[in-house]
């Protein structure tokens, strides 16, 4: 059993829980979404707040951080993206007609999933709606985003994905690859039997992973629309996937997570030691750090599966992960913000940069704290 980890600051400025935390691109800022409305900007290197975002007029559901830009979205049906200097809100972005669930920023557009059972793009600068993605019949959830550079270049394709294509997954139990372009639909992904929780592309492969309550992980071929294989051991619903070079990693109500081959399906480890349901999954230096349900992260050898740490602190489900360098940051339903010392984990040797490149659960990015905290 691993031993405890140690905090380094509890940031508990929060009135309501924390939906999603993301670290921009510079590793200089940290954003945070919560449950009282607000967005909070965070320093990296003394873990201060250093911005108050407010104008949302109900929870925020998700948020994206850029280095000059930070973006929000809310259960207000609106999109705001903010100066991260200031503060100032510099765009609203309206048009969805139920709670925003999702929002990427990706190739200079602002990309957007809903209740409404619509996706979006948007211009960035105009805040204008440049197309609607319409044909799920239930809820969209997860978004991931395949540029135009990422795809064949074949006089049959070319045209169809020359703005990229966009995968959107629903709890009508399909996903559907979208011409960005065009808004038409280039393909509907049927297979689950339950929710689409939660997707991630291997975009040079043109290979999607979608995640179901069904229990299920498939991988699809987002050109043609073949599932070409099923990932099946879980014995509850798949909540968050992590591909990282050739190996995804998936994390499940039946308090486990495994990982599996991603070309084969082949389940070659569980890591288990959760109480709870496993909600958020970072791999980082030879290391898998999961958050769950029980409140608690913990960090396991990601070779060996052996639980090399437990940090505790939080009470109540642990929403987002993150971590680079040094630091471990938790967000949680309990309202705070924790930021944890991750050194001495030995795990294996950070492997080569792949040959392909991976997209991040919803493209989120991971930013490098650019002065480490030091434990108190």
């Amino acid at each position: 059993m691993g031993g405890g980890g140690s905090a380094l600051k509890v940031c508990a400025d929060h009135r309501g829980g924390i939906n999603w935390l993301s670290l921009s691109p510079d590793g200089q800022r940290l954003l945070t979404g919560s449950e009282d409305g607000t967005a909070r900007l965070w320093s990296t290197a003394d873990g201060q707040c250093c911005a108050l975002l407010q104008g949302h007029e109900s929870y925020v559901t998700f948020c994206q951080l850029e280095d000059e830009a930070a973006f929000t979205c809310s259960a207000d049906c609106t999109i705001r993206r903010w100066d991260v200097l200031t503060g100032q809100c510099l765009q609203v972005y309206r048009g969805h007609t139920s709670i925003v669930n999702r929002i990427l920023v990706a190739n200079n557009q602002l990309f957007s999933s809903s209740y409404d059972r619509t996706a979006r793009v948007w211009s960035l600068d105009k805040g204008q709606m440049s197309r609607e993605f319409r044909g799920h019949r239930n809820c969209v959830l997860p978004l991931a985003y395949s540029g135009p550079w990422d795809l064949p270049s074949a006089p049959c394709v070319e045209e169809a994905v020359a703005g990229g294509l966009l995968v959107t997954g629903s709890t009508d139990g399909t996903a559907k690859v979208w011409q960005v372009a065009s808004g038409c639909c280039h393909q509907t992904l049927r297979g689950h039997t339950g929710a689409v929780l939660c997707l991630v592309l291997d975009t040079p492969g043109h290979t999607a992973f979608t995640g179901s309550t069904d229990a299920t992980i498939r991988a699809w071929d987002i050109l043609s629309g073949e599932q070409l294989r099923v990932f099946r051991e879980h014995q509850g619903s798949i909540i968050c996937l992590e591909l990282v070079n050739r190996l995804m990693y998936s994390g499940s109500a039946d308090r486990t997570v495994k990982c599996w081959l991603a070309d084969t399906g082949e389940c070659v480890r569980t890591f288990t030691a959760h109480r709870r349901n496993v909600s958020a999954l970072k791999y980082h230096a030879g290391t898998l750090f999961t958050g769950s349900g029980d409140a608690c992260a913990r960090a396991f050898d990601a070779q060996s599966g052996e639980l090399r740490r437990v940090f505790r602190g939080h009470t109540f489900i642990i929403n987002c992960i993150q971590v680079h360098g040094q630091v471990l940051y938790t967000a949680s339903h309990d309202g705070a913000l924790r930021l944890w010392d991750v050194r001495g984990l030995r795990g294996a040797p950070r492997p080569p940069p792949p040959t392909r490149s991976l997209s991040r659960l919803f493209s989120n990015k991971v930013g490098c704290a650019a002065t480490p905290l030091q434990p108190a």
